[in-house]
């Protein structure tokens, strides 16, 4: 895993279980927020599986497109796309309906200080998506951080527990959840939570973080000392799928991978790839950010792609200085301030 192009190509290779589920799911599939991290490579992943299985059906795009050459990138992959901002009322009136919708939009990064607009965003928005696709089938993307911090030993939160977000970000993103759910609710629409954390793509994630700390010889912060990561390819798989698992009352998945992964372990593997000893700061805490993600595997199986290929992958990337993407996760993060 050494070029963008190799990245690209692993990130939206279809397996054959996603090709054979894309056939069962009716209709057209429209993703709102195709921009993001994760979007531009979930549509192409979409789009090839249909090609693969040989049916005829629509991959639409909805994103602000302030780069143009993103928006040519996924029409060149065969992706329709739609340039609209959510937020503005007459763009989300013009959009077209659809069977099948994939919410991503949402606002992250800069909350701590723009509290106002996180919660539009991650809050707001929803309502007014939902009661336009109320006749949809509706994969909604959340995050593990609704769940509170909890004891390593336990293995992970569960999605029957009870949320109990820390700081705002996460109190807004189980606003999110609500939202739709009312919505759900009162129009029946069938309905997917998604709550991930963490996807890893080469140019972003948990693992790039602790690889360039370790590769620059930096001491790595283990006070949240335990992660949950999938690959990124895996995760907007099952996102796919999960079209297939809405439903009134809600279906909710946890979306990560299968190990309680150490990050001790994980910089002293990158420490072996790179030949290099590895220093530590801070203890590490007795809680941490957990999800058990059986559910999800016993819908669609386990992961393809497993940590140590993704540290492998990893190491190679960050050892040929390749491009990445500055929006750290803040996973080390306690206080729930982004």
């Amino acid at each position: 895993m050494r070029t963008i192009s190799e990245l690209e190509e692993q990130l939206t290779r279809p397996t054959q279980r996603l090709v054979e589920d894309i056939k069962k799911i009716d209709g057209d599939i429209m993703i709102l927020g195709v921009g993001g991290k994760m979007g531009p490579s979930l549509a192409k992943l979409a789009k090839r599986a249909i090609d693969a299985a040989g049916i005829t059906k629509r991959i639409i795009g909805v994103s602000r497109f302030s780069n143009r050459e993103h928006q040519k990138d996924l029409e060149d992959a065969g992706v329709e796309t739609i340039a609209a901002d959510l937020m503005n009322e007459q763009d989300l009136e013009k959009l077209p309906l659809c069977q099948n919708v994939v919410y991503m939009a949402g606002t992250k990064f800069g909350t701590h200080g723009n509290e106002h607009y996180t919660w539009a965003m991650n809050t707001y928005l929803p309502g007014r998506v939902a009661e336009k696709y109320r006749n949809s089938n509706i994969v909604v993307f959340s995050t593990g951080n609704v769940y509170p911090l909890t004891p390593v030993k336990k293995g992970g939160s569960l999605e029957t527990e009870k949320p109990n977000p820390v700081g705002e970000y996460a109190q807004s993103c189980l606003g999110r959840e609500r939202i739709f759910e009312h919505f759900s609710t009162k129009y029946r629409t069938p309905l997917c939570i998604y709550r991930l954390n963490y996807a890893i793509d080469m140019r972003y994630g948990v693992l790039l973080e602790i690889a360039k700390q370790v590769y620059a010889k930096q001491p790595v912060d283990v006070r949240m000392g335990h992660v949950n990561v999938i690959w990124q390819g895996d995760a907007n798989e099952y996102a796919i799928r999960s079209l297939l698992h809405c439903s009134a009352p809600t279906t909710i998945f946890n979306i990560t991978g299968p190990e309680t992964a150490s990050v001790k372990f994980i910089a002293q593997e990158f420490g072996r790839l790179f030949k290099t000893d590895v220093a530590f700061v801070h203890d590490e805490q007795d809680t941490a950010l957990l999800s058990n993600a059986a559910k999800s595997f016993e819908a669609f199986g386990y992961p393809s792609v497993s940590l140590r290929k993704m540290m492998t992958w990893m190491a190679e990337w960050v050892e040929q200085d390749q491009p990445t993407i500055q929006k750290p996760t803040h996973f080390q993060q306690r206080e729930g301030v982004f």
